[in-house]
Formats: structure tokens, sequence, C-alpha cells
């Protein structure tokens, strides 16, 4: 392991695992990670719902499956415990991402909340957040590249957890990415029910990684699926290095969408495609939709530029007391199998903010 980017002086410290081996032996080192950097224990969980979630992985997602046995060990638990080793928590409303296929890239900025789960919460209830110490809840990502024996390999950017993953690309050329999908409608659960078995919403993007090689297995695969999001929905941006792109989202009653466009770019923000076509005929923006079809407007408009520029069009303002920055953003190549990336460190004054260079991560064996 090693810091990459920022340093925990800075907002982002940005790290980056190289995993090679067995999936059990990649899942036994990301759990060995984990244990020795933080104090988060596998919750436990009902036994039925443990033994589901193990079935769901075993016929639909194998690959996982191994690596949380791998994982289960490294905490001196056997594979078949009670407990999740994943992280199924929502992302939190209010968070706004800007993302775009030109065809031959996908671009996104990765827009979150610069605060810790306590401070949020003090938010969401109405109060004013205190700084209690603790890290942000997206100032510690991982750049994970993993290289199985028996499997694709990949390389994917996630936000705290070395479970799920926030965009990524793999040795086949496939890259994806994740946006909230519905702001206005976001909302965590009062009560929510923990794992289930299925994807959570940042296991998504692992799980096309994982077991898909182009978009109309991406396709297949996330129809076979079964999803929850616990209150905030996500859709999905999904390429190849053939040229093809689509955006997958779930309507109402989970109708399952794939939007894509015959010729010019493909651009999403965090309002539902479907829902929306016509972009001369988008909504005006409220104090509730993070500017989503404003983003919308301006990166299509800029994407001619190309992706980088595009992007920093819709980047988050930088507004002081403002809880949320553009942390990072991405640029992945199906055809060279990379992912180049610029991280936030934090806000040098005059309205401006400080950036780590791009670097760029390849999955090449």
């Amino acid at each position: 392991m090693t810091y990459l980017a920022g340093s925990p002086e800075d907002f982002l410290a940005v790290r980056q695992l190289t995993l090679r081996g067995t999936q059990a032996e990649i899942g036994h080192a990301l759990g060995a990670e984990t244990r020795a950097r933080s104090d988060w224990t596998p919750p436990s969980i009902d036994p039925i719902v443990a033994k589901a979630r193990r079935t769901w992985f075993a016929r639909n997602w194998p690959q996982y499956a191994e690596r949380t046995a791998g994982f289960a060990a490294a905490y001196g638990l056997p594979a078949d415990a009670a407990v999740s080793f994943d992280n199924a928590s929502a992302l939190p409303a209010g968070s706004g991402c800007s993302a775009l296929w030109t065809g031959t890239t996908l671009g996104r900025n990765y827009d979150f909340f610069t605060l810790s789960w306590s401070q949020l919460g003090s938010v969401m209830a109405g109060a004013e957040p205190v700084d209690d110490g603790t890290a942000p809840m997206a100032s510690r990502p991982y750049v994970l590249t993993t290289i199985p024996d028996d499997g694709i390999a990949s390389t994917s950017l996630s936000m705290s957890t070395v479970d799920g993953a926030m965009e990524g690309v793999n040795e086949a050329g496939l890259v994806v990415a994740l946006l909230m999908a519905d702001i206005e409608a976001a909302a965590p659960l009062e009560d929510d029910p923990g794992p289930q078995a299925g994807l959570s919403v940042p296991q998504v993007c692992r799980y096309l990684l994982d077991t898909c090689e182009n978009v109309d297995e991406a396709k297949e695969a996330l129809m076979l699926a079964k999803q929850y999001a616990h209150g905030a929905p996500c859709h999905y941006i999904v390429a190849d290095a053939s040229g093809r792109g689509f955006v997958y989202e779930r309507g109402a009653h989970d109708v399952e969408y794939f939007v894509e466009v015959s010729d010019g770019p493909l651009c999403v923000t965090n309002h539902l495609l479907h829902r929306h076509q016509d972009l001369d005929a988008l909504p005006e923006d409220t104090p509730e939709t993070f500017l989503t079809y404003q983003r919308l407007r301006t990166l299509t408009k800029e994407a001619g530029a190309g992706p980088r520029e595009a992007l920093d069009a819709v980047s988050v303002a930088i507004e002081p007391g403002a809880p949320w920055r553009t942390l990072w953003r991405s640029v992945l190549d199906p055809a060279a199998r990379t992912m180049s990336t610029r991280f936030y460190l934090g806000d040098a004054g005059n309205g401006t903010a400080r950036h780590s260079p791009e670097l760029t991560f390849g999955v090449s064996r």
C-alpha cells in the first residue's frame, strides 16, 4: 500500500493497492488491509439473509464469492459466518456527479461531501456540523488493481472501501462509472434493513468489471442482477473499446432502461435520462437538484472540447462553507485500458482548488 496522491495532511490521501493471485488470496489481502487500517468489524446479519447472499454470489458472481472467503479468513471467520463483509450503506442524498462518453473515452467528475458521517448526520438533522476529529467520508479513497489468476484484471477507484467501486476499467476494455440517478428523490432510509441478497450500489461497478468484457455482456449481467439501493439509487454509464456505450437506469416499478445515442456524446448527470430525453425541454433547477439539468446542458455543449475540458466546466464551484467539492476527475480509455485521474487536495484560496497531477493507471498483466 502506498499513498500515490496527497497525504494525511491534505483533504484526500489516495491509497493504491495492486494484488495478484487467486481470488481467495486477493480477498485475504483486502481483509488484512481493512483490519490493519481501521476498527471496522463485519456486522452480524440474519443467518437466512447471509445464506441467500452466499448462494446469490456463488451463482452470479463467483469471483466475489471466492474473494469473500479469503476476506473472512483474514478476520479469523468461516466463509459461512452470518456477517456481511461488504459496505452496503447507501450513498447519502446531496452528492452529484457528471459523466460523458465521447465514443472513445469515458470522463467523470466525482462530486461528494467533504463531511464525516457524523457531520453529515448533523446537517441532515438541521444542525451545524461539529468537527469530531473523524475523517471525512470520502477522504481516503483507494485505487485498486486486481490481477487474478482465474479472472479478469481491472483497476477501479473506490470512495473508501475495498469492496465496491465508483468507476473502473478492465483488461478487456470495459469501462464503467456510477452516478446518483434521481437526486430530488434520493433520501437515506429511516430504517436501514442492512445488506440483502444481490448487489449494493457500489458493488455494481465491480460486478461488471469482474464478469463482463463488452457492453452486450454488461447489459445481460445487469438484467440478471438483483440490486438494492437503500434510498439512493444510481445509474451507470458503461462503454467498451468498440465505441459503444449506454446509461443503465431503473425507473418506476423497477422497469430497466438502456439509454443510448446514435451520434454525438452520451452525457449524464443526476436525473433519469429516460424521463428527460429532450435536452431542450429539461426542467429548471431547484435547490434540491444540485444543478443536474444545468450541468447536463453545459456538459453536452462543451463535449467537443474533450472530456477534461467539459468536466472542468461543470465541476463544483469552490464556495467557502459549502460541504461538497469535485473530489476527482477521471478519464477512462477502453482502448488503452487506462484510468487517468486528478485528485482534489484542498482549497487554494480565491475560489480555486489544489489538485494532484493527473495520474494514469493501467491494468496490463
